[in-house]
């Protein structure tokens, strides 16, 4: 099997003569690694062979279901698309509210947010009290541009604990109030955050009102610090911020 991935690596002549199979080689041993890296091991046996069209049909199904409108806001924690089938079989047979919102939390990080949606109700109709299904609905109904919905939940979250999921129900708020126009308690939010952590998704936002504020010196403190950061974080955290970091790198170019 590894023979059908070895060809275009060993003859060159194959290089100089159709550059298109290198090409087609590296797309596929691109998405081998990260099929592995998944644990996606029946897509895995298939690109190994050497189908193509599998590495194809991967990069489409797969590697590209990463989210767009939550990319960036992600919520703590990983996910499987594999749990889904799980917690879809838990839900049929044992209707417990918190495998709806485990549900709801797949969905929103594949940016499918209103099934999320439709989960978290479902749980919530379940246990209204459940803060965690209260705080991820929030965020959930923030990025589908629902932002006076989602309000009073994700205060509410915040006022019981202000420390829910490691500050991320706290940066939701701030960037809920951003949105209805609330700018000055946005602000004292963000810097409530900032004391406590180095998110760059909360030093860039803090860094954006201060330059609507005129304060670019302030500004560029927290932006400088985005950049000094991500030159020592973890390759995995680096992937994951990197919207944030790119955001900084422009804001500190219009700033020059």
């Amino acid at each position: 099997m590894l023979a059908s991935l070895l060809p275009p690596l060993l003859n060159f002549g194959n290089w100089a003569g159709s550059p298109w199979l290198l090409v087609v080689w590296l797309f596929q041993i691109w998405m081998l690694i990260d099929a592995v890296r998944r644990r996606e091991w029946l897509w895995a046996l298939f690109i190994f062979v050497g189908f193509f069209l599998a590495a194809l049909f991967y990069y489409f199904m797969v590697y590209r279901a990463a989210p767009s409108a939550t990319r960036g806001f992600e919520l703590p924690g990983a996910h499987d698309r594999r749990r889904i089938k799980e917690l879809q079989a838990q839900i049929y047979h044992l209707d417990k509210a918190h495998h709806h919102s485990q549900l709801g939390d797949i969905y929103f990080q594949q940016g499918k947010l209103d099934q999320a949606e439709t989960c978290y109700r479902a749980a919530l109709e379940r246990d209204p009290q459940d803060i965690d299904t209260r705080a991820h609905l929030g965020q959930c109904l923030l990025r589908s541009k629902k932002a006076a919905e989602a309000r009073p939940l994700l205060e509410g979250v915040v006022a019981e604990n202000p420390k829910h999921d490691y500050g991320y129900s706290l940066m939701a708020l701030a960037e809920t109030l951003s949105a209805l126009g609330d700018s000055e308690r946005a602000l004292a939010i963000w810097k409530q955050v900032t004391e406590s952590h180095s998110y760059p998704r909360a030093k860039v936002q803090l860094a954006e009102l201060y330059v609507a504020r005129n304060q670019p010196d302030l500004a560029r403190a927290e932006l400088n610090e985005v950049l000094a950061d991500d030159l020592h974080a973890p390759t995995f955290q680096r992937k994951r911020d990197r919207v944030w970091v790119r955001r900084a790198k422009g804001l500190l170019r219009n700033l020059a």
